[in-house]
């Protein structure tokens, strides 16, 4: 199968420029960098995707086994590298593909730069002393809830979700995406998201990280956010002075110069 058809990869800006991909979360598509990714053209080669089961992927790529966990999902992404020939990737990944980007880049580090994690969880279940913010219980209840009724789901929690509640017409665009998927691949999703556990994945990590973390966030919460940055090696953390859990719609202007800022910091290569 063609990589970059299954994936609808769309790539923009010089040839030369240092690549920075960008990774959507759960009930997303490519569509949600657009106040973002195009700040990088002029320097960067851009490259966006859409996961298997979103957007204007192929969805008859999906198959249950190779995405029963996230693995699958940075297999994807290794061979969307491959098939573009990328090195000294700047990956940026919202929410779960935070842990996509943190998968992928541990299985083949040559091929990484830096990680920017958006708002990232290695686990939503609190276990022990660990707080991912949610019980056992309030993870299955959500299951069920998606897995009964996918689009009432979709339009409660998208709002929450989003976290701006005086700018309604966020909302609104995040429960129109989560409408567009695929709902049995969403549910599907959903169960491996929000049921994974990559903490041990965390200190690993060998390319440069950036954390980036809202100061409220319903899904991953601060305290998520520190201890990703605790557990990742020499990973530098900013809290964004913006509420939500997609503060690439919400907060374009403040998540682009945090995450120029680390680019500029860290210089154009890795060593």
């Amino acid at each position: 199968m063609d990589v970059l058809n299954r994936n609808n990869v769309t790539v923009s800006g010089p040839v030369d420029g240092r690549p920075v991909v960008f990774s959507h979360g759960f009930g997303c598509d490519q569509n949600m960098w657009r106040l973002v990714a195009p700040a990088f053209a002029d320097d960067h080669r851009v490259v966006l995707f859409d996961h298997v089961g979103a957007g204007r992927s192929d969805p008859s790529a999906w198959q249950p086994q190779r995405y029963s966990s996230l693995a699958g999902y940075a297999t994807d992404v290794l061979e969307i590298l491959d098939e573009l020939d990328l090195r000294d990737v700047v990956f940026v990944g919202h929410s779960v593909s935070a842990m996509i980007g943190v998968l992928a880049a541990n299985r083949d580090p040559s091929r990484f730069g830096a990680l920017v994690l958006v708002g990232p969880s290695p686990r939503y279940v609190d276990d022990g002393d660990y707080r991912g913010g949610f019980s056992a219980q309030d993870i299955e209840e959500l299951l069920d809830s998606l897995d009964s009724n996918y689009l009432g789901w979709s339009a409660t929690m998208a709002p929450a979700i989003m976290g701006n509640p005086g700018r309604p017409e966020l909302g609104r665009e995040l429960t129109e995406s989560f409408c567009r998927a695929d709902p049995d691949i969403a549910r599907h999703f959903a169960r491996v998201t929000f049921l994974s556990d990559n903490r041990a994945d965390l200190a690993r990590v060998s390319v440069p990280t950036l954390v980036l973390q809202c100061r409220e966030d319903v899904i991953a919460a601060r305290e998520v956010g520190e201890f990703v940055h605790r557990s990742v090696p020499g990973s530098e953390l900013v809290v964004l002075d913006a509420t939500g859990h997609c503060p690439n719609l919400s907060a374009p202007e403040e998540t682009t110069k945090a995450i120029r800022g680390f680019l500029t910091g860290q210089g154009s290569t890795r060593p």
